[in-house]
């Protein structure tokens, strides 16, 4: 049933109710929308509440309204199968609503209807939404337009994008409220515009290229004639002290501002959407070489008023930060889009040299400037590491009259390569990395008070933070590319500044001075450029004469050098030899007891570096586990951030991996898992970590593991608990956790039984971890044997009902071995329980071609083989199934010809996938065709010399893999021998199951022999006619593999 107005009143208490703290009232509220978005008139209503005037005050019911009705876009804007689409009539309602709308004073409420027409866009441009709507929707007849923009009109009705038809109408209009209506216009188009660019096909590209062509040139225009007026106005500005009595004139300033941002925004948004990017398709993009000087200069115009803006004029103050920031940013993305056309010698030269200026020589009012410094230094950092920018020494072919684009490439690579040498010869290089050094990697004040106030928060920023957020990190990512690109001219220059500031501030020093400051920025620019630097500097020299020293100052000062030792001694690990490594790993323990914070979580991340490492020596670290240990237990004590937690249990985790002397602390560590566990309620990713740990626990104690079921159980069970809120988080380690525990138990016990259940739901869920799930089936049947079946019978049929049939080729080559030990161990009591899914496994074997998918042959064979099983194993069972109606009806709806009966016609798969099957699996297939020559059917003899054919090529074969299997069987002995008095291991079970198969024990060449007489006295003359048709060569064969004289 449609809403209608008079539901309006029920819609709005529902928004209201959806708000509320109390969740008695919110969840009611909440379900009620549900059920109502759905309905036909639902966004009608919505639409209603986002713009009635009487709520114009009621800012959040009419946000949440707006989220509910771009919610139902996405839902129920397109037709789709599984649910109503809103109707036509409704949707050019909406349409008309939303346009006439846009002039809404709400900056939060204009930008959300800005978003909603976006989306609406994307789905209904270019085929649903032109000029006719669209001038209804504004009101606009031809005698309110000028005649030079009216042409403009009907000439982009031809592309019919609206919103650019709403601009070229109202740019003439003056007045606040208009150039209020022109920004949100500009808005609408931006959000239009950058909602339309994310469509990838090519008529779409095709279209957005049309736009482009169509509204470049008047935004371009737009956006200069505005800049002018900016700057004057401006200029008047600067000079004026008395700005009360022209407030009015200052906000239409204002607006005018904003709306030429968002008209840069769209310019950008054009050039990076409407041209496809030159470094694939070699053409050069004029708008690029067009605009990025203009922008260029529009940045040397604002920067000045940085300065002048910041006490008097505060709200422009903060237009000209972000305007600076916003075009410094937009030149930026041009080059990565377009890199050849950004190369040209108008364009690059001067944007890199202004780049570089601002770096190393800016205006004092430029260094408090820090988002424009980041961006300057982004766009360095971007061309030096342009991969489309560096020199190219391949040649080319002699006499190769045809310029291919690979030629096109390398002649435009090599062009702009030569401007960057020339822009950056040797000492503008030494001097900026001198000077990223010297200013950039020095803390600041409000640095070390932080590292002294919060060194929690000091480290996790200073350690996470993203590096085009803060000045530092910038500087940092900066430096590390400069360093690669020109490592020997600048590895003696680092080295030079390491050894100035160590000389220029001893290890005695404490209080913090320049010296010291350089000192620990000098230690940073080592730390970062550890691979290259390791040429030029001996790692070995410099912590016996320096870095080592530096440990014995304990003042509290001195944490500031701690913690850049700490962060070397890490960065390092790959260049620290063996007669080092026990010294460093003694710091980095001392350091882990630090009075600092900081401190001690950079020590835990470079102690991860040193265990992870390939050249790891446990022998020079075993003795330093206690304190590493006792400390670490400490640390998570003192912490109080979640990050903190995380990193100080990530090292746990990597020291019970990688250390095996676990034993010892074993009880310390269940305690301390428990603990944390308990306080990690609802923290996932510190509950991951602890599920980690818990797994290499577990593999480290082996069948001790049993010692610390009492805490890991209960935590493994809130791991796989599909009813926990973090479950989707949780999962993937849970069941991991699971498989370990099971691998390294000694014995089944009842706790770990009753898991098993969990498993099934698991699987319920989906099979995003089924391999993990076959595992763990598998472990529960070797370890728990017949007991297991007898409590959990009904679980395994439905964990393989749902598995077979409804995932790939790889998950069933995945889960079919499980099927097969199942039958294996249990042959008369499996296959009645599970005749579900060994029906889905005859119409595997009977469906469809498979000659060209390996998988698909692979999981045949495969799933003969167990059908092959279960016939040599309980032969009437097999019988039976086969027979069965419900087979045959399934057989039917899926349309499998059956011209003879189903047992015959496995006959006809064991035959064909012989050359698919391993040796275990040609050895079944045999014995089952074997057990066929006793059946009274006439189409046996017809199969006779198949049959026999198969049967003497496995005989035969078999000696060849008799050697293989006598050395496994020798080494099982040894290992049962050697491990006498000991728990067998998961793999020795799985050994002893596979050497005890019965299949193996069977004689196929008595079998066939006794066989063969069976049917030869069943179906006397025709026997001996099939066996007299045979090749002389295969009737010789058969002799030989049957020792038949």
């Amino acid at each position: 049933m449609a809403l209608s107005a008079s539901d309006l009143g029920t819609i709005y208490s529902f928004l209201t109710n959806s708000m509320s703290g109390d969740e008695s009232v919110r969840k009611p509220a909440e379900a009620a929308l549900s059920q109502f978005e759905s309905r036909p008139g639902f966004c009608s209503c919505l639409m209603e509440v986002i713009t009635a005037a009487d709520l114009a005050s009621q800012v959040d019911v009419r946000l949440l309204a707006s989220v509910y009705f771009k919610n139902s876009i996405n839902r129920y804007w397109r037709n789709r199968r599984d649910s109503a689409a809103i109707s036509s009539e409704e949707k050019n309602h909406l349409r008309q609503k939303l346009l006439s709308h846009l002039r809404e004073e709400n900056d939060k409420i204009a930008g959300l209807l800005a978003v909603l027409i976006s989306k609406i866009a994307r789905l209904d441009y270019p085929r649903e939404w032109g000029f006719g709507i669209l001038g209804r929707g504004v009101g606009v007849e031809q005698d309110a337009v000028p005649s030079k923009q009216w042409e403009i009109i009907v000439y982009c009705n031809s592309v019919s994008l609206f919103v650019i038809l709403i601009i070229t109408v109202m740019l003439s209009m003056k007045g606040y409220e208009i150039i209020l209506m022109n920004l949100r216009i500009f808005l609408t188009l931006f959000r239009t515009l950058k909602e339309l660019s994310t469509k990838r096909l090519t008529v779409d590209q095709k279209n957005y290229a049309e736009i482009t062509s169509h509204l470049f040139g008047y935004s371009w225009g737009l956006w200069q004639s505005d800049v002018q007026t900016i700057l004057n106005s401006f200029s008047t500005l600067a000079q004026s002290y008395t700005s009360n009595a022209l407030e009015q004139r200052h906000d239409e300033l204002y607006l005018m501002s904003e709306r030429w941002l968002l008209c840069l925004k769209i310019i950008r948004q054009l050039i990076i959407s409407g041209f496809p990017s030159d470094s694939k398709c070699v053409q050069e993009v004029q708008p690029v070489k067009e605009v990025s000087p203009i922008l260029l200069k529009a940045i040397q115009s604002f920067l000045p008023y940085y300065s002048s803006f910041q006490k008097g004029h505060p709200k422009f103050w903060d237009f000209i930060k972000r305007a600076c920031t916003k075009l410094m940013k937009v030149l930026v993305t041009i080059q990565g889009r377009h890199p050849y056309s950004f190369g040209d010698k108008s364009v690059l030269p001067p944007v890199m040299d202004f780049c570089l200026n601002t770096i190393t020589d800016p205006d004092p009012y430029i260094l408090s400037f820090e988002q424009f410094l980041i961006q300057c230094m982004v766009m360095v950092k971007c061309v030096l590491e342009c991969k489309e920018y560096k020199l190219n020494l391949t040649g080319r072919v002699m006499d190769e009259s045809v310029i291919t684009i690979d030629q096109m490439k390398k002649n435009i690579s090599n062009a702009v390569g030569g401007v960057l040498t020339s822009l950056l010869p040797s000492d503008r290089i030494i001097h900026l990395c001198n000077v990223l050094i010297r200013r950039y990697f020095v803390l600041t004040a409000s640095d070390l008070e932080e590292l002294y106030q919060n060194p929690e928060s000091f480290h996790h920023e200073q350690d996470m933070v993203q590096w085009t957020e803060k000045l530092r990190p910038c500087a940092e990512a900066l430096y590390i590319v400069l360093f690669e690109n020109h490592s020997q001219l600048l590895g003696p220059v680092v080295v030079s500044i390491l050894q100035e500031a160590m000389n220029a501030c001893p290890t005695s020093v404490s209080e913090i001075t320049p010296g010291l400051l350089l000192k620990d920025a000098a230690f940073g620019a080592a730390a970062y450029v550890y691979y290259e630097l390791s040429n030029y500097l001996s790692f070995k020299d410099w912590f016996n004469g320096a870095l080592s020293l530096e440990l014995s100052n304990d003042h509290p000062n001195m944490c500031v050098i701690h913690r850049k030792v700490a962060l070397i001694l890490g960065q390092w690990v790959s260049e620290i030899k063996a007669d080092t490594k026990r010294a460093v790993y003694c710091s980095l323990i001392r350091l882990l007891q630090d009075k600092n914070l900081s401190v001690k979580l950079a020590a835990c991340r470079s102690l991860c570096l040193h265990v992870e490492d390939a050249n790891f020596s446990e022998q020079d670290f075993v003795d330093l586990l206690p304190i590493c240990f006792d400390s670490c237990f400490k640390l998570v004590e003192e912490v109080q951030e979640f990050d903190s937690k995380v990193q100080v249990l990530n090292l746990i985790s990597v020291l019970i991996g990688h250390v095996h002397e676990i034993i010892p602390f074993a009880n310390k560590l269940v305690q301390f898992f428990q603990k944390v566990w308990e306080e990690a309620s609802g923290e996932s990713l510190l509950q991951i970590q602890l599920l980690i740990a818990l797994r290499n626990f577990v593999v480290e104690l082996g069948y001790q593991s049993p010692t610390c079921y009492n805490v890991l159980l209960p935590i493994l069970r809130g791991g796989i608990d599909i009813n926990s809120p973090d479950i989707l988080n949780l999962l993937e380690d849970g069941m991991m956790l699971w498989e370990a525990t099971l691998s390294h138990a000694p014995a089944m016990e009842p706790r770990l039984q009753a898991c098993f259940p969990c498993l099934v739901e698991i699987m319920e869920r989906s099979f995003d971890h089924l391999q993990v799930a076959v595992n763990i089936m598998e472990d529960y049947i070797i370890l728990g044997g017949t007991e297991f079946l007898r409590m959990h019978a009904s679980s395994v049929a439905k964990i393989l009902d749902l598995i077979v049939g409804n995932v790939n080729d790889r998950g069933l080559l995945s889960t079919l071995p499980v099927i097969d030990i199942l039958v294996q161990c249990f042959p008369a009591e499996v296959p009645p329980l599970i005749s579900s899914t060994l029906q889905k496994l005859i119409m595997i074997c009977l469906s469809g071609r498979d000659d060209f998918e390996p998988s698909k042959a692979a999981v045949k064979a495969s799933a003969a083989a167990i059908l092959a099983r279960i016939l040599v194993m309980n032969t009437n069972y097999l019988a039976q199934l086969t027979a069965e109606p419900s087979l045959s009806l399934l057989l039917q709806q899926a349309e499998i010809p059956i011209e003879e009966n189903v047992l015959l016609c496995l006959v006809d798969i064991w035959l064909d996938k012989i050359d698919n099957a391993s040796s275990d699996q040609k050895r079944t297939f045999g014995l089952a065709l074997s057990i066929i020559l006793t059946l009274r059917l006439p189409q046996v003899v017809d199969k006779l010399d198949q049959i026999l054919s198969v049967c003497t090529s496995v005989i035969l074969g078999a000696n060849d893999d008799l050697t293989e299997e006598e050395s496994s069987g020798d080494n099982m002995s040894s290992s049962k021998f050697h491990g006498e008095g000991t728990i067998p291991s998961r793999e020795y079970r799985k050994r002893q199951i596979k050497f005890s198969d019965p299949i193996k024990q069977w004689s196929l060449e008595n079998s066939v022999r006794e066989n063969l007489q069976t049917c030869a006295s069943l179906h006397g003359e025709s026997f001996n006619s099939a066996i007299s048709r045979m090749h002389p060569a295969a009737f010789a064969q058969l002799k030989q593999a049957l020792k038949m004289q």
